[in-house]
């Protein structure tokens, strides 16, 4: 069986509890549509993020890798479609905070994601859930763990595909959090409908 290493984030910011988490933790060991869901919670620092995510694509040696990852103020399911080779935003959770740095010295500008993402979009549409390609992934951890994981497959020439997706707020967050919000189980559904789409062609 084909091995999806599906990754989330810890909470950050003001964020007193991050849905990417829970998603992660849900459907981890997994089966669905012939993929074995591997899921791994990264923790929201700039020095730790990248390592950690490079150690669990060795370790699973998966053919497939989807990053989610909180964008509270979007009402919609956004794949991503490019990552940039930039460090920049508030501090992640160990305070360090960066200013515009790049992530690999010698890196490309960017990469883009290798997953169907059109497809994504339009069986998300197709089962009633909002959504719609994104072209900034920002320059938060968020950013950096999508351009780590492109620039490892890369280097090292491995066929996997990878990509990154941002998702709303939950219900439970937007509590604390006037921002537009999905229920916990309609995140989770919208993510196993990505991952229902990884055996297409972009």
């Amino acid at each position: 069986m084909k091995k999806v290493l599906l990754t989330g984030f810890e909470p950050f910011l003001d964020n007193l509890i991050n849905p990417t988490e829970d998603i992660v933790q849900a459907l981890h060991q997994e089966n669905l549509n012939g993929w074995e869901i591997i899921g791994e919670v990264i923790p929201v620092d700039f020095h730790l993020a990248g390592e950690h995510l490079v150690e669990n694509i060795h370790k699973v040696q998966p053919s497939a890798i989807i990053s989610l990852g909180l964008a509270a103020g979007r009402n919609r399911i956004t794949p991503e479609r490019i990552a940039i080779n930039c460090n920049e935003g508030p501090k992640d959770n160990q305070g360090y905070k960066p200013d515009g740095e790049k992530i690999i010295d010698d890196g490309p500008d960017g990469y883009f994601s290798t997953l169907p993402i059109k497809t994504m979009v339009k069986e998300l549409e197709n089962n009633g859930i909002p959504a719609k390609i994104s072209n900034t992934a920002g320059a938060y951890v968020c950013n950096h763990v999508m351009y780590r994981a492109l620039h490892e497959i890369q280097q090292k020439k491995l066929d996997i595909t990878s990509g990154f997706i941002h998702i709303p707020a939950s219900h439970k967050l937007a509590l604390t959090n006037a921002v537009p919000s999905f229920a916990q189980k309609d995140l989770q559904r919208a993510v196993e409908i990505c991952i229902g789409c990884l055996d297409y062609a972009n």
